[in-house]
């Protein structure tokens, strides 16, 4: 039992051993905590930065607000760590006379009594100075970076190891060198510049600078000017004259302009193009050309602000100072002055160019012209298959006309015994009357009364021959399918006139019945009168083969509403029924020498004609045939 091990027995042993491993686990977590903050720039991600922004001459002052702007937003975006930013305008800088300061260095000591910034940044040239004059009475231990400070302006004597200077170079040789690159003709400049003391100070220097411009350009400054006055003379400047815009913060009259409403109200009533070399300007008033950029000196002025954040030493951190960006121009305002993109040097940008049309409804058009060509296409088409319906109409009704002619030969063919009996019978009257007239002029004496009647029976017999020729040759001839104004119950008659004497000569009674008024349609006269003439001569074959007692065809027209109607009446034995579908069809026939194209041709005219044709039983035994035509006049 000695040498036995149990659970209770060493349950102290490992309680031991478990508090051991915890301490050396935390003893381990705090010494890399420390070793982690002992590192260089080494912070507590969760303390927030204070930081105090301080304007130059307010915050819609430009360009300097928007300097602000860019690096407010890109300091908030960037930061890993949470911000409290101050806002505060050096008020005193805006005015031609400075005031006290001393009021407002008060302020912002009493403001940062005991919660001093961990940054300070200064937007131009003033606030830069007045950092440096009172640094030691509000923020003595601040890191400062010094921005958008010309070089010219920075105060390097009072520079300490706590400041960073992002400073600027304002090249005014390269920006009126821009000017005679795009106007050639350039011969003066008016300087837009207000009368602050900063203002006045760019005077000298603008001046200084453009000594070797001195023979091609005149310049006339307007920093003695009120604004509205800048306004009255910037409307009536000579030709070969432009505005270069500097800066407007207050103008000799103490009027303060903030933003660009200034720069607006000049733009609106200048006869001249204007220029500028910062881009807050640029967008809507000013030419363009080489310029500051908000970009780049937001960048560095934020590169700074991080590194400081870190723990470098501030003056570790130096930077060049930063000339004008790549030349930038106003395509609007390229156009406003007729000013040629081809005089542009070399790597410029053209911004606000107007998309032409074709950028603008690209797809818009491509379907619009793509619809026209359909249209286009589908036109030509409709045009095309019309004058191929155009062609094969003429062509159809030539072929009518030629099928209705052959059909009205067929016809004629059968009424020959007729025709030749109805013209010997005048023939032969004219031949007797004329014997006996002979005869009588041998005589001693003869009757003059008598002869007198002997030739008017001869004129009447001629006349009758005549008419029997006529009606034959009207028939027969080969004319084209040409509508005209007939008037049908005319047109009937003479039909009717051509088929009487067979009607006789067969034993059946033919009668016409016209109506009491004028039916006029439009019609050709010699196709109708076929129509007419088949239906009568089926009629009479229809009434010969059935052996029917009473012989008769009745032919009469009515107007029915704006139709004009023909029937044919026959007493013959009528239609079967199952021969009506198919009577008008080419080639149907129940005649036994029949070709079947008689009711066919007819129907094909009357169609043509803008009619109809049926056919259908007479409750009392035969067929009844009738024509509707439209009327003209109703």
């Amino acid at each position: 039992m000695s040498g036995r091990v149990t659970i209770a027995s060493v349950r102290p042993w490992l309680n031991a051993a478990a508090l051991l491993c915890f301490s050396i686990v935390l003893a381990t977590f705090v010494l890399f905590g420390q070793a982690r903050a002992a590192e260089p720039g080494a912070v507590a991600r969760t303390e927030a930065k204070r930081v105090l922004i301080l304007y130059s001459f307010g915050r819609e002052f430009r360009p300097w607000s928007e300097y602000a702007r860019s690096i407010k937003a890109e300091l908030e975006r960037q930061s890993p760590w949470p911000l409290d930013i101050q806002q505060h305008t050096l008020l005193t800088a805006r005015f031609n006379n400075p005031g006290p300061e001393a009021p407002f260095v008060e302020y912002l000591a009493s403001l940062y009594q005991g919660s001093l910034p961990d940054l300070v940044i200064s937007i131009g040239a003033p606030a830069a100075r007045f950092v440096q004059r009172y640094r030691s009475k509000l923020f003595p231990d601040a890191p400062t970076v010094m921005t958008v400070v010309e070089e010219r302006l920075v105060n390097r004597h009072d520079l300490t190891d706590n400041d960073v200077v992002v400073s600027v170079r304002n090249d005014f040789l390269a920006a009126f060198q821009n000017i005679l690159r795009l106007m050639p003709d350039t011969k003066t400049v008016a300087m837009v510049i207000g009368a602050s003391p900063l203002e006045k100070f760019w005077i000298d220097e603008v001046a200084r600078e453009l000594k070797p411009l001195g023979d091609r350009l005149a310049m006339i400054w307007y920093s003695d000017l009120s604004f509205d006055e800048i306004l009255n003379r910037a409307a009536k400047l000579p030709p070969h004259t432009v505005l270069f815009w500097g800066m407007m913060s207050v103008d000799a009259a103490g009027i303060v302009h903030e933003g660009d409403i200034a720069l607006r109200s000049l733009h609106a009533v200048a006869n001249a193009p204007i220029f500028s070399y910062q881009e807050a300007f640029f967008g809507g008033s000013s030419v363009g050309g080489p310029m500051h950029s908000t970009a780049e000196t937001t960048r560095k002025t934020i590169d700074a602000a991080i590194r400081i954040f870190r723990g470098e030493k501030p003056s570790s951190i130096q930077y060049q100072p930063i000339g004008f960006a790549a030349p930038k121009y106003d395509w609007r305002e390229l156009q406003r002055w007729r000013i040629s993109e081809s005089r542009l040097p070399p790597g410029s940008e053209v911004l606000f160019r107007e998309p032409s049309i074709w950028q603008s409804y690209r797809w818009q058009m491509l379907l619009i012209a793509a619809i026209i060509l359909v249209q286009a296409g589908l036109i030509s088409g409709l045009l095309q298959e019309r004058r191929r319906r155009r062609l094969a109409e003429v062509e159809s009704r030539q072929r009518l006309a030629e099928l209705a002619h052959v059909n009205r030969y067929s016809a004629v063919g059968e009424m020959t015994t007729s025709i030749a009996h109805e013209l010997n019978q005048p023939l032969g009257s004219i031949l007797t009357n004329t014997e006996t007239a002979e005869l009588m002029l041998k005589g001693a004496s003869p009757d003059i009364e008598e002869l007198q009647h002997i030739l008017a029976d001869i004129r009447r017999d001629d006349l009758r021959a005549s008419e029997v020729i006529r009606r034959l040759r009207s028939v027969l001839k080969k004319t084209p399918f040409e509508t005209t104004d007939i008037e049908l119950n005319d047109t009937v008659r003479e039909a009717i006139g051509l088929v009487a004497a067979v009607a006789e000569g067969r034993g059946i009674a033919l009668v016409y019945t016209p109506v009491l008024v004028d039916l006029h349609v439009k019609g050709d006269p010699v196709q109708l009168q076929q129509v007419v003439l088949n239906l009568i001569m089926n009629a009479m074959d229809a009434i010969s083969d059935a052996n029917t007692a009473k012989r008769e065809i009745s032919v009469w027209t009515v107007r029915a509403g704006r139709e004009a109607e023909v029937n044919v009446v026959d007493t013959g034995p009528g239609l079967a029924a199952s021969d009506l579908a198919n009577l008008f069809d080419p080639f149907f026939t129940t005649k036994q020498q029949g070709m079947g194209m008689g009711l066919a041709i007819a129907k094909t005219i009357v169609e043509a004609h803008q009619g109809t044709i049926s056919a259908t039983n007479q409750p009392a035994g035969g067929a009844r045939f009738t024509i509707r035509l439209p009327l003209l006049r109703w």
